[in-house]
């Protein structure tokens, strides 16, 4: 049996490729509009698995899904660094100057500006999904139009790419997280595990976040990721996401060991392989955004 992994977006979507590169091509996809669906399919054991993106090298965190990690019964068991290619795409035999009207997600829309904004004649509309701009495009034979989304989108729903790589920032990441039903067992998680999210809050009283990161720095491991973050029913008061990378498992268990007593609430989110960033192919980086 194939198991089915909630994702945020629609087929042929970044939350896709990034399923597909973590978990192969043998699994089923369960598209869901927003995050939240995502952690309640997990949540409630109607999917297997999800895959939730959580942080971009160029926007930032997505705040909301730290809060949604840690207030449901979903633990990490993974994480994908994608590479994120934008590029135009049309019905086959469509060429640039056939092209009037461009729809695809604001960030994508945003992340492809400089392309985009050479083509002044171009009428940009914002959709709620990338891969859905092309889809609906073969769906409805659309001459004229194109979208911005990703090569599986070209490739699921048979759309020729006029221009490749089109957005700006050569060196753009996506963050995804891979989701699992409960909490995590560290006694059964593979030795070779290197990297944990956890979950704290600390009294609000000076000095308590600095005895919360002096262990870290004490026993040797790699702080990748602070994040701060509103805690509900409490006014100005914050609870922190930490992603730690460590050489060792034992190394993690010191660390729990000693933030337990400076920490009024501590929480293993997950532990789990880190992922290995890709890198930008040369292609890509020479060519920058070239303006066709």
């Amino acid at each position: 049996m194939h198991p089915t992994i909630a994702i945020q977006g629609f087929e042929g979507s970044f939350h896709q490729v990034a399923a597909r590169r973590y978990f192969g091509l043998d699994h089923a996809i369960a598209p869901c509009a927003t995050f939240g669906q995502v952690v309640r399919h997990v949540a409630g054991g109607t999917t297997h698995f999800g895959l939730m993106a959580i942080e971009n090298s160029l926007a930032g965190s997505i705040l909301p899904n730290y809060s949604l990690l840690q207030r449901h019964p979903v633990h990490v068991i993974g994480e994908v660094y994608l590479h994120i290619r934008q590029h135009l795409m049309a019905l086959p035999g469509q060429r640039l100057d056939d092209l009037h009207e461009v729809h695809s997600h604001p960030m994508a829309l945003l992340q492809c500006a400089d392309y985009l904004g050479s083509h002044g004649h171009w009428r940009l509309v914002e959709t709620e999904d990338t891969a859905l701009s092309a889809q609906r495009i073969r769906e409805h034979q659309r001459p004229g139009i194109a979208a911005v989304a990703g090569s599986l989108a070209a490739e699921l729903f048979d759309l020729e790419i006029v221009a490749a790589d089109i957005h700006a920032e050569p060196a753009n990441y996506t963050r995804f997280l891979v989701l699992e039903h409960g909490a995590p067992v560290l006694e059964e998680v593979a030795p070779d595990v290197n990297k944990a999210s956890l979950y704290f809050h600390t009294s609000h009283a000076q000095g308590s976040l600095v005895q919360v990161l002096m262990p870290i720095a004490r026993l040797g491991i790699n702080l990748s990721k602070l994040q701060s973050y509103p805690r509900a029913g409490r006014t100005w008061q914050y609870g922190f996401h930490v992603d730690v990378e460590f050489d060792t498992l034992a190394q993690l268990l010191a660390l729990l060991h000693e933030l337990r007593p400076v920490t009024e609430h501590l929480e293993v989110l997950g532990a789990y392989r880190r992922d290995v960033l890709e890198a930008v192919p040369a292609h890509v980086v020479s060519q920058g955004n070239v303006l066709q």
